[in-house]
């Protein structure tokens, strides 16, 4: 039943950083960038660990990324793939090759396994281009935005849907992602979040979905009832018509979202779907959970959530929401171990937390935001204090700088003019800043100087080989930070999360 699609557009945001190049970096193995593991129920039927223990490659256009899947030595070869800039249409290409089976115009995740792929550095930002996930298994997307995909008009991509899975996909987990549209199905836009055709084992946490007609589903129709096990934990719905999610049948867990402006309805479950409703916050919102447009009834379990400014339709017909006063109509038993934030406080810890380029940020169970810890295989910092500076030539005197973006007043060269009296700092709590050359420079350490009332801003980092996309070192804090020597004509600190304004002083360089 085709219905009028009537969303109220939110203003559009910023893109984000642009593609600084075409083509593809590669670095020495490195532990997947994912640095907490997965959640839900992409931790059951064996787990997914995505590119853990494969190489690391960096890709600042969609055709590096297909160019890095064709690489790999056979379809199953683990690899990481770091992103940064904007991929489009102009920059995503079909690549050939025995390990890999992509297309022109959409990210193709078809017929293979064991795949991160991270938004870095500036940001990664897929421009009407969608990510299509096909007869896969084992990956992870992290840390980027999709938006404006399109399934009419000009361009298309990927039927419409931001991220799509089907045909026989399993154990995906999609964490710390941005997923928006700029309308409904009549401005040629599909869902955000699509799951059909035997795909299994699946868990979005800490991300966004908004300015849509339709949130997500998981079954194409009521005969499409071969998909489930699915976790929604720690998103933010907004200014949705509907479809937050469409269960037709199958298991989904959907605890601690805030939900805001679900103008039509929300949690569909139909065709005999079961879904456990824990401590979400609803807000601003029309019929939030029920079966509709459908006679095949879904059942839901609910406790602990919050109703804020939320309006219930009459129950007729192929309409049947469950409140006003919702109530369990079946049990849902979970397999897999999990903390609930009390409903209250889930408007602000998503708020803190959900979406790209929040420093991958998650709550700690008890309504706290933190930093997640590095995992035992990411590199350990092995920094001396600060107190300890390398001895010798200062290299960044001299030189030149640029970086990911700069507060009001304050300057890229300020890090490299040998005063703490000035300084750089990002116009948010992350971005990067970068020491350039003009011929190649032997490096072996970088002294990071934090302004004076700034001691402890920074939180995590890494330290970049901007000409190769290689990862020097990743730790925390500021001060000295060795790594092997490195000739390159330039080096970039990226901050990726904070405990506050960042502001770097100096950025010294030493051989």
């Amino acid at each position: 039943m085709k219905r009028p699609v009537a969303v109220r557009l939110c203003a559009a945001l910023a893109t984000g950083a642009v593609a600084a190049a075409t083509g593809v970096a590669l670095s020495m193995p490195t532990a997947s960038a994912a640095t907490t593991g997965a959640t839900g129920y992409a931790t059951q039927n064996g787990g997914t660990t995505g590119g853990a223990g494969g190489q690391t490659v960096r890709a600042t256009t969609g055709t590096a990324i297909h160019t890095a899947l064709c690489n790999r030595a056979s379809a199953s070869t683990p690899i990481t793939i770091q992103v940064e800039g904007t991929i489009n249409h102009g920059n995503t290409s079909k690549v050939s090759g025995s390990s890999c089976n992509t297309a022109d115009g959409v990210i193709e995740l078809k017929q293979i396994s064991n795949v991160t792929i991270v938004g870095v550095g500036n940001g990664a930002v897929f421009d009407q281009l969608g990510i299509h996930i096909r007869e896969a298994s084992n990956i992870i997307i992290q840390n980027v935005t999709v938006k404006n995909v399109k399934k009419s008009g000009s361009p298309t991509s990927n039927g419409g849907d931001a991220i799509g899975m089907e045909s026989n996909v399993r154990n995906v987990w999609v964490d710390h992602v941005t997923l928006e549209a700029s309308g409904g199905e009549s401005e040629g836009y599909d869902g955000l979040f699509d799951m059909k055709n035997n795909t299994q084992y699946v868990t979005l946490s800490y991300s966004i979905l908004r300015n849509s007609g339709r949130g997500g589903l998981i079954g194409s129709s009521e005969s499409d009832t071969s998909n489930g096990y699915v976790t929604f934990h720690h998103n933010l719905y907004q200014n949705i018509d509907s479809r937050t999610p469409l269960l037709r049948g199958g298991i989904s867990h959907i605890y601690n979202n805030h939900y805001v402006q679900l103008n039509e309805s929300g949690i569909n479950s139909r065709a005999g779907a079961r879904a456990k409703v824990d401590n979400n916050y609803f807000k601003d919102s029309k019929d939030i959970l029920g079966t509709f447009y459908t006679d095949a009834a879904g059942y839901w379990q609910v406790s602990g959530n919050i109703f804020d400014n939320v309006t219930w339709s009459s129950r007729s017909g192929d309409n049947n929401p469950a409140g006003p006063n919702p109530t369990s109509n079946t049990s849902v038993s979970i397999p897999y171990s999990y903390s609930l934030d009390g409903a209250g406080c889930v408007p602000g810890v998503v708020s803190q937390t959900a979406g790209a380029n929040k420093g991958l940020r998650v709550s700690d169970g008890n309504c706290t935001p933190q930093t997640p810890t590095p995992t035992p295989t990411d590199p350990t910092p092995t920094d001396p204090a600060p107190t300890d500076p390398p001895t010798g030539t200062n290299l960044s005197i001299g030189a030149g700088s640029d970086g990911s973006s700069k507060a009001d007043g304050t300057s890229y060269g300020n890090v490299r003019d040998g005063s703490m009296s000035t300084y750089w700092s990002p116009s948010g709590s992350t971005g990067s800043i970068s020491v350039k050359w003009g011929s190649a420079t032997r490096v072996s350490s970088v002294n990071i100087r934090e302004a004076a009332g700034a001691t402890g801003a920074i939180g995590s980092w890494r330290v970049v080989n901007h000409d190769t996309g290689a990862v020097l070192k990743t730790g925390s804090g500021a001060g000295v930070i060795a790594f092997t020597s490195t000739t390159l004509s330039k080096i970039t600190f990226e901050i990726t999360s904070s405990n506050g304004t960042p502001r770097v002083a100096e950025f010294e360089t030493y051989a």
